[in-house]
């Protein structure tokens, strides 16, 4: 007898319109997942290895490299593994919910521990956890669009949610400027994105898998397939795949590095590097908010995903090509890194926006929605440890002009990385 499934509480499959509340209890569940996994990441990890290494910048550098490159390679296993788990997950409160909710508490938990940790090792095992259970909530949730959203509303609540990026950039930028301590600047991001997760994890009316098909073993040959796809056979998945990881090794290549950046050619402490990256991602998030919001209504007006892809790396990797030089500015180069934020925000706003919609339209099967979805977060973890790993070496053996070539080579690759949407032939 053939495997028999029933499926509930599908309302992209029918409905017109998202179930009501479900787009702000999903943005405020992604900005407080992206809070408290991306301060750390945009300086609160730096600063704290900066304290643990009595202000030694090179030191710092290294272990930095070695603690975003390794928590990485753990985001990404967990993406896909979950993504594949999910999709067959028959538990009665849904598909999706288990793992937003084992998510949201193991990363909380982990970031806590980070907070207090005086050694780099615990440090280091705190931080691959956190990454791994913030995956395993990113990638759940992730697939709740394609489960609760129709294809002709995606657009706008993709860019919606992509307005939620930036914020929790924002708000944990002035968290790192104004919480005093390591502790707190890990502990109430961790517990800002465990309250927001909750309450959509426990709310959300969530789609429900019955019969036989979700209760087939994973295989361990499925198991690895989990984290590949066949690019001939689906070339359009390939493209959206590459274009991401592209430019996101771009986005990667200054985020985690700027503070670094700061204490290295223009003499900052960790407090003025706090201070400043508070300002700088304040110009950024602003910038990146409105060319979200308005690069996804006009993408679905417009019906177009393509162009606004390119033209969001396009503009980042001027942004980066500007920072790259602004030390040869002297004292001026901290206003050239604010204009080179502002244009940064302005074309990563547009890029997330319109690729989150984008992806979803080149899943080759809905059956493995969550599973196609966490092989394209691959393309978001991945260069999140390629590029890190490769920060650290190049600017300590490149020297006086490290950082100059580090960023020059985030803007070629983030630029190549846009043109390659062009390959994409199924969606305009």
């Amino acid at each position: 007898m053939a495997n028999t499934e029933t499926e509930t509480g599908i309302p992209s499959l029918t409905a017109e319109r998202e179930p009501k509340g479900y787009t702000l209890k999903y943005g405020l569940a992604a900005y407080g997942l992206f809070l408290a996994i991306l301060t750390p990441v945009l300086g609160g990890l730096s600063i704290k290895l900066q304290t643990l290494n009595a202000g030694n910048l090179d030191a710092a550098a290294s272990q930095l490299a070695l603690v975003t490159g390794i928590g990485a390679l753990f985001a990404l296993v967990a993406q896909p593994l979950v993504g594949r788990l999910s999709d067959r997950t028959t538990a009665k409160m849904g598909m999706r919910k288990p793992w937003i909710l084992v998510g949201v508490v193991g990363a909380a938990l982990n970031l806590v521990v980070i907070g207090f940790a005086d050694n780099l090792a615990t440090i280091l095992v705190a931080w691959c956890l956190a990454q791994t259970f913030s995956n395993f909530a990113q990638a759940a949730e992730t697939a709740t669009i394609p489960d609760q959203v129709p294809v002709a509303r995606r657009g706008i609540v993709s860019g919606i949610v992509g307005a939620c990026t930036p914020l929790a950039i924002l708000t944990g930028a002035v968290g790192l400027a104004m919480l005093s301590t390591d502790a707190m600047r890990f502990t109430v991001p961790a517990v800002i994105g465990l309250v927001f997760g909750l309450v959509f994890a426990l709310t959300l009316r969530d789609r429900v898998l019955a019969g036989t098909a979700g209760r087939e073993r994973l295989t361990v040959k499925e198991f690895f397939t989990s984290f590949i796809f066949n690019p001939r056979t689906h070339p359009d998945l390939g493209w959206a795949w590459l274009t991401k990881f592209m430019f996101m090794f771009g986005y990667a290549s200054v985020g985690t590095y700027l503070t670094l950046f700061l204490g290295a050619k223009f003499g900052m402490n960790t407090a003025e590097q706090a201070t400043f990256n508070m300002y700088a991602n304040i110009v950024m998030v602003v910038a990146m908010v409105v060319f979200s919001i308005v690069g996804g209504r006009f993408s679905d007006r417009l019906g177009k995903r393509r162009s606004f892809v390119a033209t969001g790396a396009i503009i980042a990797a001027v942004a980066l090509g500007i920072m790259a030089v602004s030390p040869f500015f002297g004292a001026a180069g901290l206003g050239v890194i604010l204009f080179a934020e502002a244009l940064l925000g302005a074309g990563t706003g547009m890029f997330f926006a319109v690729d989150t919609a984008l992806c979803t339209e080149v899943l080759p099967n809905p059956e493995d929605t969550a599973k196609d979805l966490g092989v394209l977060n691959i393309a978001n973890a991945l260069p999140q440890s390629i590029a890190p790993m490769l920060a650290g070496p190049i600017i300590v053996a490149v020297g006086a002009a490290g950082y100059t070539v580090w960023f020059g080579i985030g803007a070629l690759v983030a630029l190549a990385g846009g043109m390659l949407v062009y390959r994409i032939k199924g969606v305009a």
